[in-house]
């Protein structure tokens, strides 16, 4: 690395999230400065395709010009406004009124008829925790506070998001979770089913140890309930068998709230709109961000219904005040941009091109189950983990001190595919625009990836003694 380059100069500024600091300060890392597609080129000139669309979330690739075009003209009109003090601006009336038209709403659930904006998931769902306390306090139940989330779940990194994720580094040293959050099984069916039993099964036993944590903890404590459709930082976790079935029963049986997160989901990951509407779910609650607005502009929204908003109201009445905000929220560029990508999904028949093109990704990426390294493959849409197993059969693990997913991930990059690696799974979920041949050579480079590291790693002893 010279001295005084791009990348010296990043090693020496710039706090890198989610990262081994110590690793990065001492190798530096990779600086991305153009794109194109779903590719991306780094300051060397080197081209990757982008197979994770950045943070799940570039779902128009990385060279829309509709949405800087849009962006260009709302700076100009009103580069800043706010949604403090009973003010406002049209570009978050205009996007709030088309997302709540097309919000999920299934057969039988309450509509939901408000929303708020923010600058990201984390925000929203933070937001959300604080509105389910004030709800609870305002319709007279001030003890049901706790909030349950779900092993390996991901909500966000504030203090109160990252209590209710379930992920154990994010919790390390940084003294949490807080009281008051509760965590639920992590429904990876290949991972932690019993011999023979099936996904049903399965499901019914995740259903009936998260009533036992309802009941050991007091139902009347308990207020709400968080989950993603697919768990995405846990490993792109599909749901098992009839598992939402069986857990929403559970949660009007004891008045509890249902958020989804629909964050990475919403708006065609799934192939469907939302995350709701392919698994058949029914919230109270739903935070959505990343592809709103193709994450050309920080913002997400949280959706309620109006029994949630109704007590709202009446409480800031008796209060004096709703407060709560950010001085960001609704941004007026953010808005105009969301409300294009919006547009674009629609005009482009975006969520019917992911419907056309995940069975190729899909069955792509099953095609792989021949290798040695793999152990299952699983996914909906354009979202897909990849679980490597030193015997995929047996479900064993490789040992953890080989590094095997930061081995492929690192490989893959290396031959011109980014992809992420969540212990020894693999994350893909590539830009939804992506083609039928872009998917051909994101499966290729992936295989050629796997080879790679089990060209170096099969005669290990550690290995060979599996």
């Amino acid at each position: 690395m010279q001295p005084n380059s791009n990348r010296a100069r990043d090693k020496a500024y710039v706090v890198h999230q989610h990262t081994n600091l110590a690793i990065y300060d001492r190798d530096g890392g990779t600086l991305i400065t153009g794109g194109d597609g779903v590719y991306v080129t780094d300051e060397d000139g080197k081209r990757y395709l982008e197979a994770m669309a950045g943070m799940w979330s570039a779902s128009l690739g990385f060279s829309e010009h509709r949405l800087a075009e849009v962006a260009y003209r709302q700076m100009k009109a009103l580069p800043y406004y706010h949604t403090f003090y009973a003010r406002g601006h049209l570009p978050s009336v205009d996007l709030a009124e088309t997302l709540l038209a097309i919000a999920p709403r299934q057969p039988g659930a309450e509509p939901l008829t408000k929303v708020m904006f923010h600058c990201s998931g984390s925000e929203s769902n933070d937001t959300a925790i604080k509105l389910i306390w004030y709800y609870h306090n305002a319709i007279g139940k001030p003890n049901k506070k706790r909030i349950i989330g779900r092993h390996r779940g991901y909500h966000g990194c504030t203090i109160a998001t990252a209590s209710v994720s379930g992920n154990p580094t994010m919790h390390q040293d940084f003294d949490l979770p807080l009281p008051g959050f509760l965590h639920a099984d992590n429904p990876h069916y290949y991972r932690f089913h019993e011999e023979g039993e099936s996904e049903e099964a399965f499901s019914q036993r995740m259903a009936d140890n998260l009533e036992r944590l309802i009941l050991d903890n007091d139902p009347g404590t308990i207020a709400a309930f968080f989950a993603e459709p697919v768990q995405g930082g846990g490993g792109a976790i599909t749901p098992p068998a009839r598992y939402f079935e069986l857990i929403q029963p559970i949660l009007k049986k004891y008045d509890i709230l249902f958020l989804v997160d629909e964050v990475i989901c919403g708006f065609g990951r799934t192939g469907s709109l939302w995350g709701c509407q392919t698994y058949d779910l029914r919230p109270d609650l739903v935070t959505c961000g990343k592809a709103l607005s193709a994450s050309y502009q920080p913002i997400s929204a949280l959706m309620l219904t109006q029994k949630i908003f109704d007590a709202m109201m009446a409480e800031s009445e008796k209060l004096g005040s709703f407060a709560h905000g950010y001085t960001h929220s609704a941004h007026p560029v953010a808005c105009a941009v969301a409300l294009e990508t919006l547009n674009i999904y629609e005009s482009d028949g975006t969520v019917e091109h992911v419907r056309r093109v995940a069975p190729v990704f899909l069955d792509g990426l099953r095609s792989l189950l021949d290798h040695p390294m793999m152990g299952d493959v699983r996914g909906v849409g354009l979202f897909a983990g990849v679980e490597l197993m030193a015997d995929g059969g047996k479900r064993i693990p490789f040992p953890p001190a080989l590094k095997v997913g930061q081995q492929v991930q690192d490989e893959c990059q290396a031959l011109g595919l980014i992809v992420r690696c969540i212990g020894d799974r693999i994350a893909l979920t590539p830009p939804l625009i992506i083609t039928a041949d872009e998917v051909a050579e994101l499966v290729r480079l992936f295989r050629q990836g796997l080879d790679n590291v089990w060209a170096r790693i099969r005669d290990d002893q550690r290995v060979a003694a599996v």
